[in-house]
């Protein structure tokens, strides 16, 4: 279990910090540049990588797009891109009963991204990958994390989205075979009723012919 704090066991013998990263990947990703083929055992270390990447290029990421599939609602596509991703919207910075002086613009249309993909097994794969910034990179002006922790919030609830669309359609494919059932019960419930209905009609009429002839 991994802690916001940083403890004994995020330090080596030496007292430096030990990478949580290090104990999943080799040198080369944990240090390299990011390239398409490369794969993660999970999404988290994806965004991890690129975190970390970013913060020794002189850029902060944030998540964005996201693509599901219909049946479960599970998550097979994340992409990543460059805080200055996109432009802030005209409402924000064209608001006529403003007060207060609006806030410095921090995005400046950047395209730098990554986009992972889920593949059989449930390791990640990166498919597209756009290095190139419209702006400065400067390491030094990038704030430190309060801690090497792996942010797992956002994975861990559409892990939970995903487990309650699953049990959901457990669930209807159960509700499917009991309704299934009902029917079989009312189908046998009707036949027996017309075969029965049948019956009487029968003896009816022998009874009426038997009245008949006396």
């Amino acid at each position: 279990m991994l802690h916001d704090e940083l403890s004994d066991s995020n330090l080596d013998e030496n007292g430096n910090l030990i990478n949580p990263l290090d104990q999943h990947f080799p040198f080369t990703m944990t240090h390299g540049e990011p390239c398409i083929g490369m794969e993660f055992e999970s999404a988290e270390y994806a965004r991890e990588f690129y975190e970390m990447y970013g913060r020794r290029m002189g850029f902060t990421i944030r998540s964005n797009r996201t693509r599901r599939l219909l049946k479960d609602n599970s998550i097979i596509v994340r992409e990543f891109v460059c805080s200055k991703e996109g432009f802030r919207a005209e409402k924000y910075t064209k608001k006529e009963t403003r007060v207060s002086q609006s806030r410095p613009a921090t995005r400046e249309g950047c395209n730098a991204m990554l986009r992972i993909a889920a593949k059989d097994g449930g390791k990640w794969v990166i498919y597209d990958f756009i290095k190139e910034h419209n702006h400065e990179l400067n390491p030094s002006k990038i704030p430190h994390r309060r801690s090497h922790r792996i942010a797992f919030c956002e994975d861990e609830k559409d892990r939970k989205i995903r487990e309650l669309a699953m049990e959901l359609h457990r669930e209807k494919k159960k509700s499917a075979a009991y309704q299934e059932q009902l029917q079989m019960v009312l189908n046998y419930i009707e036949e027996h009723t017309q075969r029965l209905s049948l019956k009487v009609n029968l003896v009816s009429n022998n009874l009426r012919e038997l009245e008949s002839e006396d």
